[in-house]
């Protein structure tokens, strides 16, 4: 994470600098884009979405370009495209808050409704009360169109309850009531909207539609021609009074009506079907099929299960189909039909072909039939407890198993319970079980190998050897269990042994994949990165979407430090991975989180739970990623199912409870923890965060207790002495925590003991000189510790000795050249040192290792700002502030930007954003600036 020095970020080493072309692309686009928003705000969305996409052939990542195309587009009708903008601005990190009401208008738009819900990205919680009000009328309408008529008035209730004089409330009352046929209502309520504001052409335009839902069509056709009159370019009103005009026979009307409307969103697809109308009527049989497939064309790749949530869009495709011939086509538009598939003594072949088709609800559903009429299967009972692990229901896997048991002792019972008991955390037991299935059948070769690995996962590599040993030497054919052996003597360092494992198996089967990958992984550690290379190369020869082999490809990018190349191989391997497969999804998002993508992390965790929605890791792998986009609520949801449904493997519960108290939940992360502590009373992770959650419950003699019994079980170790300081801290005895971060850092010296010590006297003196000295004392002994250099500039920057603070920065730069947290702080000690010139380059050169990070973008802008290359500066800053647009000095420095490139009314509305902060540290600046501005 960066650090909060200061408000402005990052930067990288003078000889990574910028290209002058890329530089120059960028001013290019920021200044297509300031056209672009100029034609917008005249409503040329023509010239605006030209500009637009010229800007994004200069610059794909442009933040605002993605937005504002999306609004134009949106504006015209064309909603899947813009859905496809606003998501592209999520991907690159955009605040959800500056897209969530427009995306939602578009899902909804293409008859996507239960996405409107579903979405994390549109949860109305946590946004400020003008986006949460529109995004709850949003999702009233779409809950009136799901059929769910209280829950629509309930969310009118909610938005109302935020501004209550705002019409918009009572303007999204108008077509709930009317759907449900309570027309006085309905009435009133468009009554009240247009007191609150009487030229509202969407008041208007739902007092209108009363009238032509109760058929009185001439009264509507003189009430929207009221709203054109307020509004011209209202679509739904220019599409209900063309509508009428046709249905009353009045073509020298509706066409020019229609062609206007069709000018202006050409591919709204009531509008073409009611021209192929026309066309009919006139005889011209070429321009209605024309019109029809126009229709088709924009409808058929929207999926069923969206336009079912809109009728009329269901009867234009089914209609349009129809009149164009293709039954077929039509047929599904216009029926929905399930049939069952009926059970049959060949429901365990079914069963498997569903299983490798990844259909594994149906395949379950299967064998639960059969199950019923022949209980005593035993290969039915095991291919069920089977999927019921591959769908994560352990415990249910369990149970049959033992069930199975009681009835027979058989050794593959032995083996599914082990597997059920290991997936369900219990691994004491699993163990037990698996030892008994390889001791009774000893050619129950996957329980040998399920026991070593799971050896190996604990740590026992002795353990693991001597059973892949005895495999060995039982099936000296089986090239499985050579492998095994190889992983067993690599986990215990013998890399020599581990080859000869590999090569052994090799030599029973040369097409075998898996050893040639165990090869390559020694090649890596040994750095032997060519002979890697080539080796994995080969593979992908063979078979190009082989999922182990794409893995290691990113594994061996990432040795090589090469982190395009990291994203990409990964993105390969879980587009290639079946729905059981989820190892590189995990690492994608992973990777996707640690290069600071939070909403491509998002989308990929999403896949990832789609592909195993019970798997306890895919849900703390979402809820990660839901947390990174700023999703508490729903994170919180995530992680208390998975802590429920877990079994008691304490380190995931431990996983768990991290991430619930993330979510401010540490009721949910006292019960993951005492789970894991009641199986595992010596689990010092869970001992530790329990004790962090104690404090945060109030119950600091508790959390004193716990740190005790840490100390009393790792007495070398500073853990237990810095929690004990969390507990003095939280008593409020600053003398107390500092002498337990005194002797942590005394027990076990480390740059943790030594930053955390440094804060504590940092808050004691209120100078940071004690730190500063101690910082220094510590780097006369240890020069090559980055970590205290940085610390140390933290200190003396905060103390304003900026001069002292870049010679620490630069020591620690000397070490770690990339270091974007420090190159941070160097670029805002140099402005702060009036140097904004020198700023420039390792600004430019912080957004080349940080481009998503608002921060950094924000430090950029302001040098090239101070720098007077406003272009640059402008287009920079307008991205910070779209992805964090709380932050009160981006959006500062995006006034002071704005105020010179003569855009003194937008500036006005930064400065008024920024200044609602009681406090932040160009404060005075900006009031400065905003009194120029009046």
């Amino acid at each position: 994470m960066l650090a909060p020095l200061l408000s402005i970020p990052l930067a990288i080493p003078l000889a990574l600098g910028v290209p002058a072309h890329a530089r120059a692309d960028s001013v290019q686009a920021s200044r297509y884009y300031e056209d672009a928003l100029k034609r917008f705000e005249r409503q040329d969305m023509d010239g605006a979405i030209l500009q637009l996409k010229n800007a994004l052939q200069q610059d794909a990542r442009l933040l605002t370009v993605h937005v504002l195309l999306g609004k134009a587009l949106l504006s015209r009708s064309e909603a899947a495209a813009a859905e496809v903008e606003f998501n592209e601005a999520l991907q690159l990190g955009i605040n959800r808050a500056e897209v969530a009401v427009p995306l939602a208008q578009a899902l909804v738009a293409q008859g996507k409704q239960a996405d409107v819900f579903k979405l994390a990205v549109l949860n109305p919680d946590g946004l400020p009360d003008a986006t949460r009000q529109a995004l709850l009328l949003v999702r009233a309408g779409a809950a009136s169109d799901l059929g769910d008529a209280n829950r629509a008035q309930a969310l009118v209730d909610d938005a109302r309850a935020i501004q209550a004089q705002a019409p918009e409330s009572w303007v999204a009352e108008v077509p709930l009531r009317v759907r449900s046929r309570q027309f006085d209502r309905a009435h009133a309520a468009a009554d009240r909207a247009l007191q609150l504001a009487p030229r509202n052409a969407e008041a208007l335009y739902q007092k209108a539609s009363i009238a032509h839902v109760q058929g009185r069509l001439d009264d509507a056709l003189r009430a929207y021609d009221h709203v054109l009159a307020v509004d011209a370019r209202h679509l739904e009103a220019q599409l209900a009074r063309a509508g009428i005009l046709v249905d009353l026979g009045r073509q020298e009307q509706a066409q020019p009506a229609l062609q206007a409307l069709l000018k202006q969103a050409p591919t709204e697809p009531r509008a073409l079907y009611l021209s192929a109308v026309l066309a009919e009527r006139r005889g011209d049989s070429a321009a209605a099929s024309q019109a029809l497939k126009a229709v088709t064309t924009q409808l058929d790749p929207v999926p069923m299960d969206y336009i079912r949530y809109r009728p009329q869009a269901l009867m234009l495709n089914g209609l349009a189909h129809y009149g164009l011939g293709e039954l077929q086509k039509a047929k599904p538009y216009l029926e929905a039909a399930q049939r069952l598939q009926p059970n049959s003594p060949l429901s365990k072949l079914l069963a498997q072909v569903y299983a490798a088709d990844a259909n594994l609800d149906r395949a379950s559903d299967v064998l639960e039939t059969y199950l019923k009429a022949f209980p005593a299967d035993s290969q039915a009972l095991v291919m069920m407890a089977s999927l019921q692990m591959a769908q994560g229901r352990h415990a249910r896997a369990t149970a049959l198993m033992q069930e199975a048991l009681r009835g027979r002792d058989a050794p593959e019972f032995h083996t599914a319970l082990g597997l059920s008991l290991i997936r369900g955390g219990q691994i004491g037991s699993a163990a037990d079980e698996l030892e008994k299935a390889f001791q009774k059948d000893p050619s129950q070769a996957y329980a040998g190998l399920s026991l070593a690995t799971l050896y190996l996962r604990n740590g026992q590599t002795a353990k693991a050897l001597a059973v892949a040993d005895r495999l060995v030497q039982q099936q000296p054919r089986n090239p499985s269990v050579w492998m095994m052996q190889g992983a067993a003597r690599q986990a215990g360092k013998d890399l020599a042994g581990a080859r000869q494992s590999f090569q052994q198996a090799l030599q029973i089967d040369a097409r075998l994949v898996e050893p040639q990958l165990g090869l390559a992984r020694l090649e890596i550690l040994a750095r032997q990165f060519d002979a890697a290379q080539k080796r994995l190369d080969a593979l992908l020869r063979t078979d190009e979407r082989n999922v182990d082999v794409l893995y290691e490809m990113a594994l061996l990018s990432e040795a090589r430090g090469q982190s395009t190349e990291v994203q990409r191989w990964l993105s390969k391997a879980a587009d290639a991975s079946g729905p059981r497969q989820t190892r590189a999804d995990q690492a994608l998002v992973a990777w996707l989180l640690k290069q600071d993508q939070a909403g491509a992390a998002l989308e990929a965790a999403k896949r990832l739970l789609g592909k195993a929605p019970e798997d306890l890791q895919a849900n703390i792998t979402y809820a990660r990623a839901q947390l990174a986009n700023r999703d508490t609520s729903g994170a919180k949801a995530t992680l208390t199912s998975a802590a429920r449904r877990s079994g008691f493997d304490p380190q995931p519960l431990v996983d768990i409870a991290a991430l619930q108290l993330a979510t401010q939940d540490p009721a949910g992360a006292a019960y993951s923890l005492d789970k894991a502590l009641t199986a595992a009373p010596q689990h010092v992770p869970a001992l530790a965060l329990s004790t962090t959650v104690a404090l945060q419950q109030g119950q600091p003699a508790q959390a004193e207790k716990l740190a005790h019994q840490v100390i009393t079980l790792q007495p070398g170790q500073a853990l237990g002495h810095l929690l004990l300081a969390d507990v003095f801290q939280a008593r409020n005895q600053p003398a107390q925590a500092l002498e337990a971060l005194r002797k942590a850092h005394e027990v076990a010296p480390s740059s943790g003991t030594l930053l955390a010590l440094m804060r504590a006297l940092a808050r004691q003196d209120g100078s940071n000189k004690a730190a500063s000295e101690l910082a220094e004392r510590w780097l006369r002994k240890f020069p090559t510790d980055v970590s205290a250099w940085k610390a140390l500039g933290d200190s003396q920057a905060r103390s304003g000795n900026f001069a002292a603070a870049r010679k620490s920065y630069d020591s620690a730069l000397r070490l770690r050249p990339k270091d974007v947290e420090t190159l941070n702080n160097q670029a805002n000690v140099l402005i702060r040192l009036g140097d904004a010139a020198g700023a420039v380059p390792l600004a430019d050169q912080a957004l080349a290792l940080q481009p998503r990070h608002p921060s950094v973008m924000d430090t950029a802008g302001w040098a090239h700002h101070l720098s007077g290359q406003g272009d640059r500066a402008l287009q920079l800053l307008r991205d910070a502030r779209l992805r964090d647009p709380a932050n009160p000095e981006i959006r500062y420095h995006l006034a002071a930007a704005l105020a010179q490139a003569g855009r003194k009314a937008e500036a006005r509305e930064e400065l008024d954003a920024a200044l609602k902060n009681r406090s932040f540290t160009s404060m005075k600046d900006a009031q400065a600036l905003a009194q120029t501005l009046r």
